[in-house]
């Protein structure tokens, strides 16, 4: 359980972001000053009034203990949205009570924006009663560096309350899916949120089951072999006969730790067994984070192309967690970058951009990285499900890209061949006058800062690669539909007949 307080100065807009939150993420949203009020039986002026802020504070830290304590129990088993008073967490005991039981966002504005919401409410904070200007600026002067030490922080100014809602649940990293079937998707600690879950078994690979297997409090497991090379209908055949052996019924949860590889089978194994039973995503690649894991599709190869067989059956929650992924080698963690940057280009300009800041930068900044590029995809997935319009868009580099991987028999990393795949298609846009050769060079020197290839080796066959194109799941019957970028943001689906002219 991880609840999610909402704090910062008077006037930030906790409760009206709190209540937005909470319609978006499916959760209760709780005023804190609302139910000191309702415990006293008096306003908050009132208190201040009669007993002054000593008493008040402590009838604050009251309420805040007795609100969280009742995350576990079983009338109010959920996680909550709290709005807090704009000096709630100045007690340590407070500040150590709220961060030990879940996230802080601390909401910030800029002194006029402050004062133009909070004009308009004469009389409800005794605090800034009197000389409204100077008494707001002492507060926020007096209260600067305890405001500055918050890890988390999002300025409300000049966004609407849907920008901020979004901001809020990048910053939090936390989503509510309901497109394709109800699921959350957290960013947080694997020990922390699994400790809650009930599953029946762990699927994993031998590579990850060394790293992280132990963190994970559940018995049963089973061990597959890594690579892509056992994405196949062996392995899922093998792991039907595990659910069997294992005593799973339609009742149970599975739980996929690992790769885009063992997310993909497990998924597609949970989706047939018994007409479909539960599964948790719990993804250790960057790619799989902020890719594979996300969207419901699950599927396995054939030896004719990727993912050729697959059905819709989105997990039940997806947690990941960015400290799994410092077990992960360099060139696994450069391949899954190729998707942050497909995500960039998609729509996030300034996630491309904390991609051209190189590896390094990365590797110190992986939950920033993480949260942002998780919700790119996220915004895609729930616009169109299914994959009928826009969802389309995701597969920019991925037409070149999966050729390239399947003609060199895997040698190439996933997101290595999608980085060759995004150059390849960024040179073809701008050859048809669609994208400027400085969109180009953006791209492939983001690539390049990375460590990603962006040109199709040397003696690969251009024509097993077309071959491969058009026995790609993304075809139909006249032409291949490519996601072409068009400026750094913004990408166009175009239907391309002429497949040699894209190489």
């Amino acid at each position: 359980m991880t609840h999610l307080f909402l704090y910062g100065p008077p006037g930030t807009g906790k409760s009206t972001l709190g209540k937005l939150l909470a319609r978006s993420l499916k959760l209760p949203f709780i005023d804190l000053d609302r139910v000191i009020e309702t415990n006293a039986g008096m306003s908050i002026p009132q208190i201040m009034e009669q007993s002054g802020e000593t008493a008040f504070r402590d009838l604050e830290t009251a309420a805040l203990k007795d609100l969280v304590g009742h995350a576990f129990s079983v009338t109010k088993p959920h996680d909550k949205i709290i709005a807090l008073g704009g000096g709630a967490l100045l007690r340590d005991e407070n500040r150590a009570f709220a961060e030990s039981n879940g996230k802080v966002l601390l909401l910030m504005a800029d002194l006029p924006t402050l004062l133009e919401r909070i004009q308009h409410e004469p009389g409800k904070r005794p605090l800034l009663a009197g000389d409204l200007k100077n008494k707001l600026t002492a507060l926020l002067e007096k209260r600067k560096d305890h405001y500055n030490s918050f890890a988390l922080q999002h300025h409300v100014d000049g966004k609407s309350p849907e920008q901020n809602t979004r901001e809020a649940q990048i910053k939090l990293g936390r989503h509510h899916l309901s497109a394709m079937g109800e699921y959350d998707v957290i960013v947080d600690f694997v020990e922390r949120v699994t400790n809650s879950l009930y599953a029946s078994l762990i699927v994993t690979d031998e590579n990850v089951a060394k790293h992280h297997l132990s963190k994970l409090n559940i018995a049963k497991s089973i061990i597959l072999p890594a690579g892509e090379e056992h994405k196949n209908l062996e392995t899922v055949s093998r792991l039907w006969k595990a659910f069997l052996e294992n005593g799973l019924d339609r009742k149970s949860t599975v739980i996929a730790l690992g790769g885009g590889v063992i997310g993909d089978i497990t998924g597609f194994a949970a989706s047939t067994y018994m007409r479909g039973i539960d599964w948790v995503g719990i993804p250790t690649t960057l790619l799989s984070m902020v890719d594979a894991s996300l969207g419901g599709k699950t599927g396995f190869d054939l030896p004719e192309g990727k993912n050729l067989i697959g059905s819709f059956h989105p997990p039940k929650l997806v947690l990941a967690d960015p400290s799994l992924l410092l077990t992960l080698p360099e060139r696994e963690l450069r391949s899954g970058m190729a998707e942050v940057v497909k995500h960039g280009i998609i729509s996030d300009p300034d996630l491309f951009a904390m991609c051209n800041r190189g590896i390094d930068w990365v590797k110190s900044n992986l939950e920033e990285v993480v949260k942002r590029a998780m919700a790119v995809k996220i915004k895609v997935i729930e616009e169109d499900p299914y994959e009928k319009g826009i969802r389309a868009a995701l597969n920019l580099g991925h037409t070149v890209g999966h050729a390239v991987e399947l003609v060199s028999k895997f040698e190439l990393r996933h997101g290595e061949a999608i980085a060759i795949g995004m150059a390849v298609e960024a040179k073809y846009a701008a050859r048809v006058g669609l994208a400027s050769q400085s969109t180009v060079e953006a791209i492939e020197s983001t690539l390049s800062a990375l460590g990603l290839p962006i040109h199709i080796p040397d003696g690969m066959s251009r024509e097993k690669i077309i071959q491969a194109m058009r026995v790609d799941k993304k075809k139909n019957a006249k032409s291949i539909r490519f996601a072409l970028p068009i400026e750094i943001g913004k990408v166009e689906l175009v239907d391309v007949t002429n497949l040699e002219e894209v190489l």
